[in-house]
């Protein structure tokens, strides 16, 4: 898919054991470029736009579809893991924790114990959008079947991951982030946030965005979007709604 890196060869070399060669990428993740947004960089304001932000996700939302088309789930996808190219190429990175639909791994049938989690961990999840440092940025994004440990997971998770990523996109502010990682489970499995429009006025977000962003987002995935493509196409009705600048 062309909003995937490429994998030219792959081989076993006799010294260095199997490996695989892929394209060289230039350009800047969405994180970083939220992150000079949030701490008002005006070159960035004026070179990403919310109706570019959104097309950037949109594009990697179709990577997503065309991979659960053929069975397979990414599980991981956040703003750090979309790609934007020097010359308007959007590519959906790191497939590492991908699987295929109806396989088993621990991952997936063992819940997320915070506790666990190296001290250095809990004190990075602390970081935001303004401060320095990374962020390991997962937590943010799970869906709350992902934390429970459910057996079902499927492309609704994915749905899910994406409406985490929208509403960053659209408010620039990260809708379930709490004190530490285990009350940023608890948002995300119980609590209610309010639409993206209210958490951020100053943005101007239409209410067609609300609606995308809080289906997304619902707890059930039943209640969800049932299918990417579903959500791409109400999210490309979006676009011309979205400031240009």
């Amino acid at each position: 898919h062309p909003n995937t890196i490429p994998v030219y060869e792959i081989g076993n070399d006799l010294v260095h054991g199997i490996y695989f060669t892929m394209k060289l990428i230039s350009g800047e993740n969405l994180f970083e470029i939220l992150k000079r947004i949030a701490r008002g960089d005006t070159d960035a304001m004026l070179a990403y736009p919310s109706v570019r932000r959104i097309s950037a996700l949109s594009d990697a939302c179709l990577a997503l579809a065309y991979a659960h088309a053929r069975g397979v789930i990414h599980r991981d996808v956040k703003p750090e893991n979309i790609w934007l190219g020097n010359f308007g190429e959007v590519y959906l990175l790191d497939w590492g924790t991908a699987k295929v639909w109806g396989s088993m791994d621990d991952q997936t049938v063992t819940r997320y114990d915070a506790s666990k989690l190296q001290q250095v961990e809990d004190e990075q999840q602390l970081l935001t959008l303004t401060g320095g440092g990374q962020r390991p940025g997962t937590p943010l994004y799970m869906s709350p079947e992902q934390i429970q440990g459910t057996r079902t997971i499927d492309e609704r998770s994915d749905i899910f991951n994406v409406g985490v990523c929208m509403y960053e996109l659209l408010a620039i502010r990260e809708p379930f982030r709490g004190a530490n990682i285990d009350q940023t489970f608890r948002n995300i499995i119980s609590g209610e946030v309010p639409p993206p429009s209210e958490k951020a006025p100053e943005r101007r977000i239409p209410k067609a965005a609300d609606e995308i962003v809080m289906r997304a987002l619902e707890k059930k995935p039943q209640d969800r979007y049932q299918t990417m493509r579903e959500m791409v196409d109400d999210i490309e009705t979006l676009l011309p709604q979205l400031e240009q600048g």
